[in-house]
């Protein structure tokens, strides 16, 4: 009999970057635009799309073995999981996101506890109260359906909203009053399915491919040749970096180094490399990097 493990894969915002990350990790994933059942070419793997509020409630009660979903909905539902890793990424970006308590520019609330006897819209409804009460704070909180920016001053005094860049905010006349939840994406497994030894040795191979490809992602490999007489002047450009790896050539006096780096300083090293002695520069992609 085949074994299979079930995977929650967060449907909405978190989707495609989602996707993409397990695409990287080597995975080939099809999926229909009407389907939730996105198909893998690993047959041990059955996935489903799943809303991310909802898939820490699903895993918890072994519906799904595991799935990736928010820190921020985990602790919504009060689920009991098992977090097996913390994946930085998120729609925007390879950051954690922020749920901030936000009024109108002119509003005369400055701090929490000017919420006292206010009404507040939010999807986060179990966490704002929750928050909200060990502030001594008693407000009214509703659940929004969405355009959540929209609904202050007529709608309610203040929203709790997930932001990454704070650029919704800004152009709905919002300003932030406090954060009350840095949050980001992580892989849960159902505390059963944890402690099966073949579905947890899958869901570790899962999470270690997924953490190379994101760890690849800031990074580029580097390449070049140089000769005896500017490995110094190189090195000493690499030198705050791993130690790159160095071949001899079969043309006398000269080498070969490769290097991975950080991609935000390339732009600014290879002009330099170049001026030190560095021939033949190329730059690669990475699809992962397994430490």
């Amino acid at each position: 009999m085949s074994k299979t493990l079930k995977l929650g894969l967060p449907k909405g915002s978190l989707q495609e970057s989602t996707l993409k990350l397990f695409r990287k990790a080597g995975y080939h994933i099809n999926v229909s635009s009407r389907s939730y059942y996105p198909s893998f070419d690993d047959p041990e793997i059955e996935a489903m799309l799943i809303r991310a509020q909802e898939v820490a409630g699903y895993v918890e009660a072994g519906i799904i073995d595991c799935g990736l979903t928010g820190k921020d909905w985990i602790l919504e539902q009060n689920a009991s999981v098992f977090e097996v890793a913390e994946l930085i990424y998120a729609k925007e970006g390879l950051r954690p996101v922020k749920w901030v308590i936000a009024v109108p520019n002119d509003s005369r609330i400055k701090t929490v506890t000017d919420l006292n006897g206010k009404r507040i819209a939010t999807e986060l409804v179990g966490f704002t109260k929750r928050y909200l009460k060990s502030k001594g704070v008693k407000a009214k909180v509703d659940f929004s359906w969405g355009a959540t920016e929209v609904k202050p001053p007529h709608l309610a005094d203040a929203i709790v909203e997930l932001t990454e860049t704070g650029t919704s905010l800004r152009a709905n006349n919002l300003r932030v009053l406090e954060t009350i939840l840095l949050s980001s994406t992580r892989f849960i497994a159902n505390k059963q399915s944890w402690q099966d030894k073949w579905k947890k040795q899958k869901m570790e191979n899962i999470v270690m491919l997924l953490k190379g490809a994101l760890a690849a992602e800031e990074q580029v490999g580097l390449k070049m040749n140089v000769s005896d007489k500017s490995l110094k002047r190189v090195m000493s450009l690499l030198s705050a970096l791993h130690s790159p790896t160095i071949s001899a050539l079969s043309d006398k006096g000269w080498y070969a180094l490769e290097v991975m780096i950080n991609e935000k300083t390339v732009r600014d090293l290879i002009p330099k490399l170049k001026k030190a002695g560095a021939s033949g520069i190329v730059e690669y992609p990475l699809n992962k990097v397994i430490p």
